[in-house]
């Protein structure tokens, strides 16, 4: 098969690359990279913390050959497994381990698709490599568009044996990620620019930024609302709203292609974007499972609906299900007895343009929960990992759809 063509067919079934394969098939992240070559503002790489879900954050760090027996295991419990990733917990660049365990992967799952997330300082240097090991995606986090914005966005960047601060650091930084862009891009791999938004101090420069990474060649842009993380510089920067998030999307999707459907995975995230099953292989390397002599993970008990039950739809249109969990402007809850269906009420949380993250977004998310909580099943076109797992921990099913809400309504009997 052509470069072109199997790049394409990896393309098909990529579910951060390609919006229609992210509710099909599944990624695995392996946490082989925990050495990191910049600071960023934003980060606070904490391990062991299987309830958060955020880049940097992993449960264990594994050695290439433990990555690789974790593959075996995961690939017969994930049918639809997909894609292998590298990103982090630290930088993928910055880990010899990072390309000895692309080697072996590569050569035991070589239907895998291999695909690398850095911040792109020591991408330059290892484009070549990275061809020849199988790597055709690429994403490479870059915040600011200048100097000037890089000195806000990082603390650190170490180079060349120095700790670079300031603009210095912040410019070498910024030459280096383009530099590796474009050489992703013209020898010929799929590039994903990721940009996170922080309000008060870059958002005003992404949309020049996005122009910059698309005049190097970027394939897909995906602007991320900032997580305030305890124990940074930004912890007391505000994060986006899903309204101005969405705005500045809206607006550079002038200049390139949106990445609208990420979830800000975990550096060991499992399973499917809208569904992380990270927390079912915590520490099977080490110690806890993973075993010939262990049991298939535990899965949540989802009730059998049959015919009789009360089903709430994220609808803002009224006419399908259009809307995520967290940033509906109401749900339409139905009362289903077989083929009767009758509206019983509209739900409209308050502040639903609020943080997607922190203590008002914990505070939303509960909010809704308890005034669905007589619900047998919520209805979403999307959903994070924390609520999800709220809701299905108190025995209600969570179903994906983007149909009209009849249709997806009355399936629910038979599904």
């Amino acid at each position: 098969m052509k470069n072109e063509e199997a790049l394409a067919e990896a393309l098909r079934t990529h579910p951060c690359y390609n919006e229609a394969a992210h509710l099909k098939y599944a990624r695995m992240h392996i946490p082989v990279a925990p050495k990191c070559n910049i600071q960023c503002n934003f980060c606070n790489r904490k391990y062991d913390c299987t309830n958060e879900s955020r880049p940097g954050v992993t449960s264990e760090v594994l050695t290439p050959e433990q990555a690789v027996e974790k593959i075996r295991y995961v690939k017969k419990r994930v049918p639809n497994l997909k894609v292998i990733g590298i990103a982090g917990p630290g930088d993928p660049m910055a880990n010899n381990e990072t390309f000895q365990t692309l080697e072996l992967v590569g050569k035991e799952f070589p239907e895998m698709t291999l695909c690398i997330s850095t911040n792109g300082l020591a991408l330059p240097q290892n484009v070549e490599r990275l061809w020849d090991l199988g790597v055709r995606f690429v994403t490479v986090t870059i915040n600011a568009p200048d100097p000037q914005i890089g000195a806000k966005m990082y603390s650190a960047v170490l180079w060349q044996g120095k700790r670079l601060t300031g603009e210095e650091g912040a410019a070498v930084l910024l030459e280096r990620q383009l530099q590796g862009i474009k050489m992703c891009a013209d020898r010929g791999m799929l590039v994903k620019a990721n940009i996170v938004m922080v309000p008060d101090v870059n958002a005003t420069s992404i949309p020049v930024l996005v122009k910059k990474v698309k005049a190097q060649g970027a394939y897909i842009v995906n602007i991320l609302p900032l997580i305030p993380v305890p124990g940074t510089k930004f912890e007391h920067e505000r994060a986006p709203t899903p309204a101005e998030r969405k705005a500045l999307m809206d607006r550079c999707s002038v200049d390139a292609r949106m990445m609208r459907h990420c979830k800000q995975c975990r550096a060991d995230a499992i399973g499917l974007l809208d569904h992380d099953r990270s927390g079912e292989f915590a520490g099977c390397m080490i110690g806890r499972g993973c075993g010939p002599a262990e049991q298939d993970p535990p899965v949540l008990i989802r009730p059998d609906l049959g015919s009789k039950y009360t089903v709430a739809v994220a609808s803002d249109g009224g006419q399908r299900v259009d809307a995520g969990f967290g940033n509906a402007s109401r749900f339409l809850v139905y009362a289903v007895d077989g083929a009767d269906v009758k509206l019983l009420r509209q739900v409209r949380p308050e502040n639903a343009d609020v943080p997607l993250s922190g203590e008002f977004h914990k505070e939303h998310v509960e909010q809704i929960v308890t005034l669905l909580d007589d619900c047998d099943c919520i209805i979403v076109r999307e959903i994070g990992s924390m609520p999800r797992s709220v809701i299905e921990h108190r025995g209600k099913r969570v179903i994906l759809s983007e149909d009209m809400i009849r249709a997806a309504v009355s399936a629910l009997g038979s599904s």
